[in-house]
């Protein structure tokens, strides 16, 4: 399948299933991961915690990747081995979610960039893309998968993803054709907040994203 530049809008929407009942960790190396973990407490049949070695991540159905500092982070999972692990339990079927920084380290590519990843979404993203801490910004952010009204999105130093390749799909882009949120099979990457505002729905989707991750594992 051809790539898919940065700016078209390829939406995509997925089905609901009912409600999860899912162990969900929230990797704790860096970053706003306690906004993550009072988030997931909110949803039922989530049982979530934070995680920060090879051992904790394995007993996970879904991790989270939060934001923060991308070069940091990967310097810390090479360091303690937990960028293998997410790998192998990615290839598993264990769920994933990226958001901001973790968006980055899930890519296959980073513009201008050799820095570690994981490398498991097919996808290129540009770092600190909309510019500086002082060009954070809000907006209402249609997302079909996940129905209703808008996400109320919160983009802080971030980054937006310039291509998509293979069987990654865009899940939503802003109006000026920013690519913003995208899907592989059981990862997911957000380039804004979603566990800073107080709608759980996009970790409602993530949580059910790992519920049949899980199911298809044990079938």
């Amino acid at each position: 399948m051809p790539g898919t530049s940065g700016k078209t809008s390829r939406i995509v929407g997925a089905e609901q299933s009912s409600r999860p009942n899912v162990n969900i960790g929230i990797l704790a190396l860096q970053g706003d991961f306690q906004k993550h973990l009072e988030m997931c407490e909110l949803i039922q049949g989530v049982q979530a915690r934070t995680v920060k070695t090879v051992a904790e991540i394995e007993a996970c159905d879904g991790l989270i990747i939060p934001g923060g500092e991308s070069t940091t982070v990967g310097k810390l999972m090479e360091r303690y081995g937990i960028d293998e692990a997410v790998r192998r339990r990615s290839a598993q079927g264990m769920a994933l979610f990226g958001t901001c920084m973790g968006m980055i380290m899930l890519s296959k590519d980073i513009e201008g960039s050799d820095q570690q990843r994981l490398g498991l979404l097919d996808v290129t993203v540009r770092r600190n893309a909309f510019g500086r801490q002082v060009d954070s910004f809000e907006t209402d952010l249609v997302v079909p998968a996940i129905g209703g009204k808008p996400v109320r999105a919160v983009f802080i130093r971030a980054p937006f993803i310039t291509e998509v390749r293979g069987e990654a799909e865009v899940l939503a882009a802003l109006e000026t054709g920013e690519i913003v949120m995208v899907r592989q099979g059981n990862i997911l990457a957000a380039a804004f907040h979603p566990e800073i505002t107080e709608d759980t729905r996009v970790h409602e989707y993530f949580a059910k994203m790992a519920a049949q991750s899980r199911a298809a594992r044990r079938n």
